[in-house]
């Protein structure tokens, strides 16, 4: 069974992302496009498109060309804006990199995806340094001002052109975000124009905001929920965007106060703070109308607390980085909306849920693994034809490892993860990451990865080791910790005489799951 959602389908334009995305910055003129929240600082529509020209012809001027990649690794700030339109300007893809990931971790990014050139935060800039010159990047940039890197204002500089590139939205790759998928390590996520172009025009039907909205960005733009459903969203509908570089929940009200903020994309950690902090109740929150929860499953019970003191509206979605990201999304109408359910199914979007054995299609109110098909869907992993075929079918069905279940009226409900990530405030955290790292560790002969579940973080990466040596969980953790980014390390080790596996050597790690949480081990 095939389900659609019940809005009418979108036309697609055939045209670049900064042309579609910034098609309105001369008539939007003086308008704030963007605000630094903790500053005030404000950039507007059109010195945003000026500023995207002008570093698009200060990149083309170094010998920056089409299809070469950029990388960024910073917090929010106005100016990633700039630089990710710039480069899409000239035909280049951007790889966001997430700032929390280790020099090691930022290396590999950097050299998997071929960069050419790295911007930077200033605090950022020794980590950066350290993975440019791992991985050979050409010039490093920084937000500012450090050693041993090009100033980025030096980018907003001359008077020269930016050449006309010609792009085929549907073949030509505009962002390269990382993901683990439904297994394994990260890998590049090949997103074209026409992915991100139709995807903006998927949720310009899904009716969530318009022009006279004001936005906050704190959800982080390395992430493709950020970069695409705040910044990229905002901008192509004309609304103002608050950035913020990290979740404060103190700056983050006084932020949603003094900039009038009516919506509000967020994460379930976020609406956990907002419905139990008593620091809530000194900030005047009456602009805000909407809270747009994604990235993690919201129960129906924390969504009517969050309702109840906040008096707004809460819509939940569903996506994923290989689908640009939307693909489900609650009604706008609130009369419509199911509380714990993601939503149905977006403009231009099929949908069906499949036996986790048969891979047979299933109806509704029955379990099975959730699979996609639609023009948000990538082009497929950075060279990694086999991870492609895993994860898109011969029919252009993409597997989301994800088990849920459609009701009748077509609204879907996620209940479980049959891929093996595990889910950190949002974030990716891929056991066989890891694994391989504990592996490493002369006192360990085996290791399995779970995710336990946690109301703040919705699940946290525990570690099961076999021992061949002695060692103590406390120099595990801290021997992880030193190697990934903080969102990844192992919160927990319990030991065990055996690592259960199959016949062909894969970890079982449902046996593991099912047997902490009733607590056997």
């Amino acid at each position: 069974m095939i389900f659609r959602g019940p809005f009418p389908e979108v036309t697609i334009p055939d045209i670049s992302l900064p042309a579609f995305v910034l098609q309105r910055a001369a008539e939007l003129g003086n308008k704030p496009a963007l605000i630094e929240g903790p500053t005030g600082r404000i950039v507007t529509y059109a010195a945003l498109a000026h500023s995207v020209r002008r570093v698009a012809a200060s990149l083309a001027a170094r010998g920056f060309k089409k299809g070469e990649v950029f990388g960024i690794l910073s917090l929010n700030v106005p100016e990633y804006a700039i630089v990710f339109h710039g480069v899409a300007m000239l035909g280049g893809i951007i790889t966001p990199i997430n700032p929390l990931y280790t020099d090691r971790e930022v290396a590999h990014q950097l050299k998997d995806a071929g960069a050419k050139f790295l911007i930077a935060a200033p605090q950022f800039i020794d980590k950066a340094r350290t993975a440019a010159n791992e991985a050979n990047i050409e010039e490093l940039f920084v937000f500012g001002e450090a050693g041993g890197a090009t100033p980025f204002a030096s980018l907003l500089e001359g008077d020269g052109e930016a050449p006309e590139v010609e792009i085929d939205p549907r073949e030509d790759l505009v962002a390269l975000p990382y993901s683990s998928g439904t297994t394994g390590l990260p890998k590049g996520v090949m997103l074209t124009h026409r992915n991100l172009v139709a995807n903006l025009c998927q949720m310009e039907g899904l009716d969530y905001f318009t022009e006279n909205d004001t936005l906050i960005c704190v959800l982080p733009l390395f992430h493709i929920y950020g970069l695409v459903v705040i910044l990229n969203l905002g901008l192509q509908k004309g609304a103002t965007i608050v950035t913020m570089p990290r979740f404060e929940l103190e700056q983050f009200l006084r932020v949603v106060q003094d900039h009038g903020v009516t919506m509000a994309h967020i994460v379930p950690p976020i609406v956990i703070a907002l419905s139990n902090d008593p620091l809530v109740d000194d900030y005047d929150l009456s602009k805000l109308h909407t809270l747009f929860s994604g990235a993690a499953p919201l129960g129906e019970a924390l969504t009517r607390v969050c309702i109840d003191r906040l008096q707004v509206k809460v819509r939940q979605g569903y996506g994923m980085t290989e689908t640009s990201p939307v693909t489900h999304s609650s009604p706008c109408d609130s009369a419509q909306v199911k509380f714990g359910s993601v939503g149905v199914c977006a403009p231009n979007t099929e949908c069906k849920i499949v036996d986790l054995e048969t891979g047979e299609p299933r109806g509704t109110n029955k379990e099975g693994e959730l699979c996609v098909r639609g023009p948000q869907v990538m082009k497929g992993y950075l060279n990694r034809p086999e991870a492609t075929a895993h994860t898109i079918d011969a029919d252009g069905w993409l597997h989301t490892g994800d088990v849920g279940y459609a009701d009748e009226d077509g609204h879907f409900f996620i209940v479980d993860r049959a891929k093996e990530l595990i889910k950190y405030k949002g974030f990716q955290v891929a056991p066989a990451e890891l694994e391989a790292i504990l592996l490493t560790h002369p006192s360990i002969s085996d290791a399995a990865v779970i995710p336990v579940r946690d109301d703040e973080a919705g699940e946290l990466p525990k570690a099961y080791v076999v021992r061949s040596d002695d060692v103590s969980a406390a120099e595990i953790m801290e021997f992880i910790a030193g190697q990934v980014a903080t969102f990844k390390k192992i919160r927990f080790v319990e030991f065990i005489d055996k690592i259960p596996k199959s016949a062909s050597g894969k970890i079982l790690r449902r046996v593991l799951i099912e047997r902490d949480r009733a607590g056997a081990i």
